[in-house]
């Protein structure tokens, strides 16, 4: 589903490369004038909430910015942009942009860290999955097998480590990291443009463009059950972290949870959302929980974060400042923002929100891309 499709030569060393440096492009503090006066990033729409204003920006990437993730740890971040690099960013302190890797041939469209945070894996345009050592700056290996753009991919929380990928080549592709090759694949009739994992590893769930949401059985490939309701493309599946629940977000511009208990009734839909459009764009918006599952955010095509309550559908924040579509909205693991905040005396990155302005805004106790 990205502009950009052009396929990568099979070479597993051509052009890989991580470059350490500090402080690529900028990060720089946005601070009040003395007449009361902001800078425009902060006035650009008026606010719901009493967040402090932006007082961090980042930046360094030359194209749209697709995908940001949180370490395990929350110490690290990770973002991937159309310029096919992905930039990797201490959360705390400077903000220090400590390395830059590079080796995709198309847009980088998603990523996930492994449990230990020693590994990053990416997802491209370039029909191609990564794994990256982020010990020595060196990629592991190339994923191949699809024959489209791959939109989304998620990594299973428990046992051994497996990835999943979704393709606009109508596949969902089941991975050992370990092999260059995948262990199987599930054909369905329809560009995939979102999947994500159960906790128990026992299921998928996926989402492309004839708007419903499938749940497949993993060991049988077959479609347990189906969740309908959205009207349009499902760019976005977060499983919530009691494993209770999932998140979506679609092209008809709601966000939904729906009840994926194994013993669930056949209404599953719990809550629609409203509030975060799509935009002109029509991109892959993302979304995500917070750590206790109460909270929901996605990104919007009118340049604001959204977060609604889980449990009563109730807008929290429509947080403004940017200029262009906000791609990815990422609440950061277990942060306790007061605590943090008063240990390193800035603010704290309690969540990550991907754009296309190629920057990032942190917010008191959240952080803006």
């Amino acid at each position: 589903m990205s502009s950009e499709k052009r396929p990568a030569s099979d070479d597993p060393s051509g052009g890989q490369m991580v470059v350490k440096r500090q402080n690529v492009g900028s990060s720089r503090a946005l601070t009040r004038g003395a007449s009361g006066t902001s800078s425009a990033l902060v006035q650009a729409a008026p606010r719901t909430s009493g967040l402090q204003a932006p007082v961090m920006e980042l930046s360094g990437h030359e194209g749209e910015i697709f995908s940001a993730k949180f370490d395990p740890s929350g110490n690290l971040i990770a973002s991937g942009s159309m310029d096919r690099t992905i930039m990797l960013w201490r959360t705390y302190g400077d903000c220090q942009n400590y390395g830059v890797l590079t080796g995709h041939k198309g847009a980088i469209l998603d990523l996930q860290w492994s449990r230990d945070s020693e590994i990053l894996f990416s997802a491209s345009a370039d029909m191609r999955l990564a794994s990256w050592d982020l010990t020595s700056g060196t990629r592991i290996r190339r994923y191949v097998g699809h024959e489209e753009v791959i939109n989304s991919m998620d990594i299973s929380r428990r046992g051994e480590e497996l990835l999943i990928s979704g393709s606009d080549d109508g596949t969902i592709g089941i991975w050992d990291p370990r092999t260059r090759n995948a262990a199987d694949y599930i054909e369905t009739d329809f560009p995939i443009t979102a999947v994500a994992i159960s906790e128990a590893g026992n299921e998928i769930y996926s989402g492309g463009i004839d708007n419903d949401i499938k749940v497949w059985d993993v060991r049988k490939k077959a479609v347990v059950y189906s969740m309908l309701g959205h009207q349009d493309t499902v760019t976005t599946l977060r499983v919530s972290p009691d494993s209770q629940q999932l998140l979506s977000y679609a092209m008809d511009s709601t966000a939904r949870t729906w009840d994926i208990r194994p013993f669930a009734p056949a209404e599953r839909h719990l809550r629609t959302f409203d509030g975060a459009p799509l935009g002109l764009e029509q991109n892959l918006i993302k979304g995500s929980w917070d750590t206790d599952g109460r909270k929901i955010a996605v990104g919007a095509g009118d340049g604001t974060v959204v977060i609604w309550g889980s449990n009563t559908g109730k807008l929290l924040y429509k947080l403004p400042g940017h200029k262009g579509t906000v791609n990815c909205a990422e609440f950061a693991p277990g942060a306790d923002p007061i605590s943090k905040c008063c240990a390193i005396g800035r603010c704290l990155l309690a969540f990550c929100i991907m754009i296309g302005l190629l920057t990032c805004v942190c917010v008191s106790s959240l952080c803006v891309f």
